[in-house]
């Protein structure tokens, strides 16, 4: 029986935090996602994860957490990375950095059997002046190398797999590298939503369209491009629209606050079969708070 996997871009400042709450209900109650994720690397206040809001999402109903360049901005969050077992950073990340970045979430799928969700997170090498990553390509084929850890193991799993990365080609690169390989594969970081969500065919596979909206299929590997932000869209990037065109248009620096108007959830909602391991739909989601 298929599972639904509800996956929300990054949370912007308090509007986020408030869609994303809110998103997650309705995902789940109208939606029936058994899983909701979030990139929350823009929590706090705009840059960064605390402990104290990390606990406040996962109470709201959040199943698992990621982040990205902006991991390590709150150091009150080093040790919940160290210790939490639904929050990851970056994968390929020197091996001294603190943290983990791959989580396996326990969920159920329509049939109330059990199941492994497990989500992988790569930063991206192209433009990335904050964190600088190392081949993401070779560290996402060391992790597929290797059977599940014990904890999934023993359970059907699906794999999910999220690109932190400014560059376009880079994510739609590793949607194909990974085609027929994950579940899914979703990118982060540039906070505006693409409009290319499909389901990648297996390769080398002869028809390579699929229509109708949600894209539906069968056996095959779930992509967007971006996720979109879950903050407030009357903005730039979630910053107050009126500073960041005063620093464009003069030079001169300005804080750039979060915004407050028009928050809203968005991300993709993923159809997939333990069994084989993909996925079978894919539908773009978006929510007003």
């Amino acid at each position: 029986m298929p599972i639904r996997i509800a996956i929300l871009g990054d949370i912007v400042g308090a509007p986020g935090r408030q869609a994303a709450a809110s998103a997650a209900k309705t995902l789940r109650e109208q939606h029936g996602a058994q899983v909701v994720l979030a990139n929350a690397e823009n929590a706090a206040d705009g840059s960064g994860l605390t402990p104290t809001l990390y606990n406040k999402l996962k109470d709201a109903g959040l199943s698992g957490m990621t982040l990205g360049d902006h991991a390590f901005r709150k150091n009150q969050i080093y040790a919940t990375l160290d210790s939490a077992d639904d929050l990851i950073r970056p994968l390929n990340l020197p091996p001294k950095a603190r943290g983990r970045g791959v989580m396996t979430i326990h969920a159920t799928d329509d049939a109330g059997k059990p199941c492994a969700v497990r989500v992988i997170t790569l930063i991206g090498q192209l433009f990335m002046t904050n964190m600088r990553g190392s081949d993401m390509f070779k560290a996402i084929d060391e992790v597929l190398s290797k059977p599940p850890p014990s904890s999934g193991a023993d359970l059907p799993t699906i794999t999910l797999v999220e690109v932190h990365a400014e560059a376009t080609s880079e994510k739609i690169a590793m949607g194909w590298h990974l085609s027929g390989r994950v579940a899914g594969v979703f990118g982060t970081h540039t906070h505006v939503p693409t409009a290319d969500a499909r389901l990648l065919p297996p390769p080398n596979a002869e028809d390579l369209s699929i229509p109708g909206e949600p894209w539906v299929g069968s056996g095959r590997t779930a992509y967007v491009t971006d996720l979109g932000m879950t903050g407030p869209y009357d903005s730039v990037l979630g910053r107050r629209a009126d500073r960041v065109v005063k620093h464009l248009a003069t030079g001169m620096p300005t804080a750039f606050d979060v915004a407050e108007g028009n928050a809203r959830a968005c991300g993709v909602l993923i159809t997939a079969d333990p069994k084989s391991g993909l996925a079978t739909a894919i539908e773009r989601i978006e929510i007003a708070a």
